[in-house]
């Protein structure tokens, strides 16, 4: 895969369109409250000549309805029609509707054969407009340049990051349950674009993306012991981190991308070290006679959450990144596995087992706090949004795996549609 920047996706989002009112919006999401209402926003087809910019108001009212945190209006009640980005709204025709927001834009053709894409975003009972920007890119990468736009229209809402222009890497998984072949998959986190990273001659598992970059690490059953790749998706240049063959799941990166934590099995019990990626040299963090596993790093990189049954059962344990001050936080009913930090480290994630149910929950950094979002016969392996909101897992209820969203207040569940089977999803930082 060639380089982000030589997509020709030439994007002037610091550029704001004139008539931008500095006046802060009357209408905003608070997205802090438990039960949010969604916020209804009309988004009519942007202008063009080819029909391209309806496509990409589908994408950017998609995204930002499955966030469950908007309502788009139905377009069939709107009456203010062909809406050009150059002229203010008629808003009494929008409120009267109720669309609290609205967004208007336009897709030109530029001389060297890239998009031009303006767009506006509009607060119709304060009568202000609330953003504007413009983008280019080439024709193939539209798509994107939704995801982009539904983020600006998250963000200046919200107040807080969007969480579209990004990719999910996961397990596609095709086959028979006792002869499933699966390979690695990459596509956008709405399960467009999908493109595979392997051929599925060899098993893989557990792909995990760096928080910085956009590189993964994954686990492949290539001569029957355990080999960790590095790829690198701008160039797809891969290589062996090492064999472990005490290993069970891929390693998790550091926030700086420089280092890896990892579990590895040795005579009945897994110990944790943290390896340095440039020297490939390994330092031990636990030694227990237990089973120490699943680790992964807070966002600023100073501790380390991971599951341990050094207790009895499996529970959550807190250290320092350099192994001390092992400290259990979690001590309800059940098992707990693949605890995973929140990009915004208010959160750990992670997968219970309790009452024959898999749960997808999530508590704070001292184990406070534990909310089940969701329960079912079989959930596991959670990987969060860049944003820290919204958390994404697979399920097998019996036919096979697929993938799942769920955001934190557990109201807001929705499948992500993979072409096949799917399982082990990592969420990638955002692409900009």
């Amino acid at each position: 895969m060639t380089k982000l920047s030589a997509l020709a996706l030439a994007l002037a989002a610091a550029v704001v369109l004139p008539g931008l009112s500095p006046a802060h919006a009357a209408v905003e999401i608070d997205v802090t409250q438990g039960n949010v209402q969604p916020l209804p926003i009309a988004l009519p087809a942007f202008q063009s000549r080819d029909g391209l910019g309806a496509k990409i108001m589908e994408v950017v009212s998609a995204d930002l309805k499955r966030s469950g945190l908007f309502a788009p209006v139905n377009p069939a009640a709107f009456i203010q029609k062909d809406l050009s980005p150059d002229q203010t709204p008629r808003f009494q025709d929008w409120t009267v509707i109720n669309a609290q927001a609205l967004a208007s834009g336009r897709v030109s053709p530029e001389a060297d054969g890239r998009l031009r894409v303006e767009f506006r975003l509009w607060d119709t009972f304060a009568g202000q407009q609330l953003d504007g920007q413009q983008f280019y890119a080439s024709p193939d990468n539209w798509r994107r340049i939704a995801h982009i736009i539904a983020d600006a229209i998250y963000e200046r809402l919200t107040g807080e990051k969007g969480y579209f222009d990004t990719r999910i890497v996961f397990v596609d998984e095709t086959g028979t349950k006792d002869k499933r072949r699966k390979r690695l998959a990459i596509m956008d986190q709405d399960g467009a674009n999908v493109r595979y990273l392997s051929q599925g001659n060899d098993l893989v598992l557990t792909p995990r993306f760096s928080p910085n970059r956009q590189e993964i690490t994954y686990m492949s059953f290539g001569q029957g012991e355990p080999r960790v790749y590095l790829l690198q998706l701008e160039t797809g240049q891969r290589e062996v981190v090492g064999n472990f063959p005490g290993m069970t799941f891929a390693p998790r990166f550091s926030p700086d991308g420089s280092k890896v934590v990892m579990s590895l099995q040795q005579e009945g019990n897994a110990n944790l070290y943290a390896m340095d990626l440039r020297s490939r040299a390994t330092t031990r963090l636990t030694s227990t006679a237990a089973i120490d596993t699943s680790p992964s790093y807070s966002p600023d990189g100073s501790k380390i959450v991971f599951e341990s049954d050094r207790g009895g059962r499996p529970q959550i344990y807190v250290m320092g990144a350099d192994g001390s001050g092992q400290t259990r936080i979690s001590f309800g009913q059940g098992s707990y596995n693949t605890p995973v930090w929140s990009p915004r480290g208010d959160l750990i994630a992670f997968t219970k087992q309790s009452g024959g149910q898999f749960q997808i929950g999530v508590m704070k950094p001292d184990g406070s706090g534990e909310r089940i979002l969701t329960s079912s016969f079989h959930a596991e392996g959670p990987t969060w949004a860049p944003n820290g909101r919204v958390i994404m897992f697979f399920r097998d209820q019996g036919g096979g795996p697929q993938l799942y969203s769920i955001d934190l207040t557990g109201r807001n569940e929705q499948r992500v549609g993979t072409p096949n089977f799917g399982s082990d999803p990592a969420w990638s930082p955002s692409l900009e």
